[in-house]
C-alpha cells in the first residue's frame, strides 16, 4: 500500500486542497498539538479481487478534514479544493495501473469537545473514496 500512499500524497503536493489545509495532510494520525486547519488520511480497507482474467485491488480511503474556524466556511472551501482534486481523478500508482477513484459519501459535523485549543467546537469533514487498481 505505500505505491498508493505515495500517489496520494503526489498529487496532494502543491494543490489548492494542499494549500488550503497549509500542506497539513498527515497518514493515520495527526501530531500531537496540530496547526489547524488539518486533514488526516486513513485506509479502511483494502480487498483483492481476482476475476481470473486480472488482479485488482479495491481499497477504501477515508480523508477526515478539521477546523477550528466558529464558522463552516472555512471546512466547506477545504471540502470543495479535496472534492477537484480526488474525485474521479486517476492516480500515478507504480507497480499498478489505477482504474478510478469515486466518492463514496462525506459528511459535515460541528464537534463539541475538549481539544488543544481548549473546551469548544469544531469542525470535521469525512469523505469516503473507493479505489480500484490493477496489478501490473
Amino acid at each position: 500500500m505505500k505505491n498508493l500512499t505515495t500517489a496520494i500524497y503526489g498529487k496532494f503536493t502543491g494543490s489548492a486542497f494542499s494549500t488550503s489545509i497549509g500542506g497539513r495532510l498527515y497518514k493515520s494520525r495527526a501530531p500531537q498539538n496540530p496547526t489547524w486547519p488539518y486533514a488526516v488520511y486513513y485506509l479502511i480497507s483494502d480487498v483483492p479481487r481476482d476475476t481470473f482474467a486480472e488482479k485488482l485491488e479495491e481499497v477504501i480511503i477515508q480523508f477526515s478534514i478539521f477546523s477550528a474556524a466558529s464558522g463552516s466556511t472555512e471546512i466547506e472551501d477545504i471540502v470543495t479544493n479535496l472534492k477537484a482534486l480526488y474525485d474521479n481523478c486517476l492516480l500515478t500508482v507504480t507497480g499498478n495501473t489505477h482504474i478510478m477513484m469515486n466518492r463514496q459519501g462525506s459528511s459535515l459535523a460541528s464537534i463539541s469537545a475538549d481539544t488543544e485549543l481548549g473546551t469548544g467546537e469544531y469542525w470535521q469533514a469525512d469523505l469516503d473514496y473507493e479505489t480500484i487498481m490493477q496489478k501490473n
